[in-house]
């Protein structure tokens, strides 16, 4: 049964955490995910709340899928067996933990402003994340655990692959979990809310532990959707995993294309989705690719494969009796924005928008002529090559289509805010397209 949110799941784990009350412990979120799920430990235990700052090193092109992984300390872990099978060079390597390397002092830089970091000496390091696959990432916080002096380090978690349980065990003192299924594949198919957590969220919520002040009651809940299931489509000789999200009353569905190296499990997308479910639009966030194609660089960039599967996943929507009389519409993001594009200049599907986030519009560069669905094209300020390629793409298109640039945005647009602009941007749009197909907007 998936959990709510992170903070459902870390009332549940911190219940399960009741023996370390009374302990010398201090609770250590991962962030950004875990730290919510560690917030709700930490108070359960009545314990000081920390951060264990590590960065997961992506797969180039592929950032979803981690080789190795930096942790404060100069903790370097790297798979090498991931590093062969995606065929990830020296200098390619050397590239990523440049920028990850980067990007951790930025976070500590963050999260600490202001005060010191807990001193684990002689305590008990309790490292909590929102879940955990692989372990790379949880694993390099254990051992800069032990760097900094923890006497016992425990590993908790809401949600953890059978897998990573085996392999965690020679870097920690305890492993401590609500749930590891065998079928475990992602995280965030444990949550049915799992949207992005911000730096901004993680700081506040390091300042609220600090003062130990009680968080807020829960909020009335919303009307669940009438429909939010796991299902599977049929592609051509292929079978695809999907989730679809049916609130009451659907203005219309979007249809999610996914980037490379990304899966319908991706944070993003789905925080995405979370906000324009609250909007009264149905979402379907499925995988472009199997299992088995996720390393193949020639499969990721086949535009015109990608595109056909999005067709034919379209198509399947109209035997979906609660959506099949809604306007459609699809989100893309970085490649996956290429096949939506050239998905809608397909004459088998009706299309009323298109949004792109990061996108690649190059990628269905014979077909953008030919696209003339309302299109929103959503880059970030500091996204420079990228920008560069959208501004050539919309003077190249000939329908409705605008460009939004959120200022001090990059490609994955992580920084504070940045990707709740692209949730209000894309909500906005689809509404407005929507309605004017003739949906009636909700009240």
């Amino acid at each position: 049964m998936p959990f709510k949110n992170r903070t459902d799941a870390g009332r549940l784990l911190g219940r399960r955490l009741d023996a370390f009350r009374g302990e010398d412990v201090v609770v250590l979120g991962l962030p950004r995910g875990g730290v919510p799920v560690a917030f709700e430990v930490a108070r359960a235990l009545d314990a000081p709340l920390e951060v264990i700052v590590v960065r997961k090193l992506g797969v180039p092109h592929q950032s979803e899928f981690a080789l190795g992984a930096l942790g404060e300390g100069d903790i370097r872990l790297v798979n090498d067996e991931v590093v062969r099978r995606a065929g990830v060079s020296g200098e390619e390597l050397a590239a990523v933990e440049t920028a990850e390397r980067g990007e951790l002092r930025r976070r500590v830089e963050k999260y600490r402003t202001g005060r010191d970091r807990v001193a684990l000496t002689g305590r008990t390091a309790l490292i909590v994340d929102d879940g955990i696959a692989t372990g790379s990432t949880a694993r390099a916080a254990c051992q800069v655990a032990r760097a900094q002096g923890a006497a016992r380090v425990i590993l908790a978690v809401p949600v953890i692959s059978p897998g990573a349980i085996r392999s965690l065990r020679a870097d920690t003192d305890d492993v401590i979990w609500l749930a590891a299924p065998a079928s475990f594949t992602a995280v965030g198919q444990w949550y049915r809310d799992f949207r992005q957590t911000s730096d901004d969220e993680v700081a506040a919520l390091l300042r609220r532990a600090a003062r130990r002040i009680p968080a807020p009651p829960d909020a009335a809940a919303d009307d669940p959707p009438i429909r939010d299931d796991e299902v599977e489509v049929r592609a051509g000789q292929v079978l695809l995993a999907g989730h679809l999200t049916i609130p009451e009353n659907p203005l219309g569905v979007v249809v999610f294309a996914h980037g490379s190296g990304s899966s319908r499990h991706s944070p993003r997308n789905r925080q995405v989705a979370a906000s324009l479910n609250e909007a009264g639009l149905a979402t379907l966030l499925f995988d472009l690719l199997t299992h088995g194609e996720e390393f193949d660089r020639a499969r990721v960039f086949d535009i015109e494969v990608l595109a056909h599967r999005l067709v034919q996943v379209t198509r399947w929507l109209t035997n979906q009796p609660e959506v099949s009389a809604l306007p459609a519409g699809y989100f893309g993001a970085s490649t996956g924005a290429g096949a939506a594009l050239w998905a809608a200049a397909d004459p088998q599907v009706d299309i009323q928008a298109v949004v792109s986030r990061g996108g690649r519009p190059d990628l269905a560069a014979r077909r953008l002529a030919a696209v003339t669905t309302p299109t929103l094209l959503i880059v970030g300020s500091h996204d420079e090559v990228v920008l560069g390629l959208n501004q050539r793409a919309k003077t190249a298109m000939h329908c409705d289509c605008d460009l939004a640039v959120v200022p001090g945005a990059t490609h994955l647009f992580e920084e504070p805010g940045a990707l709740d602009e692209v949730a209000e941007l894309a909500r906005d749009w689809f509404v407005r397209h929507f309605t004017s197909a003739g949906a009636e907007p909700r009240a």
